[in-house]
């Protein structure tokens, strides 16, 4: 596979190849399995939510329900102190 960098990127590329001693083919295969890995993560992250409420495991509420729980919760807080 052939991969265009820019020439900043390039630069940079070179850079970490002097400083590592690493190939470059090297450090753009880890950068890549770096990046795929947390791509999964964050997918699961954001999906999580979204099963959840599919498997009924989160009942959602109206905004204007949630505004007034806020509000109460945050009146209430305010009394005590």
């Amino acid at each position: 596979m052939e991969v265009n960098l820019s020439p900043e990127l390039s630069a940079r590329l070179e850079q970490l190849k002097a400083q590592t001693g690493r190939e470059p083919d090297d450090l753009v295969a880890d950068a890549m399995a770096g990046y795929f890995h947390e791509l999964g993560r964050t997918h699961a992250m954001l999906d999580s939510p979204y099963d959840s409420i599919r498997n009924g495991d989160v009942t959602l509420i109206d905004g204007e329900e949630a505004f007034t729980r806020l509000k109460e919760r945050t009146d209430a807080r305010r009394r005590r102190a």
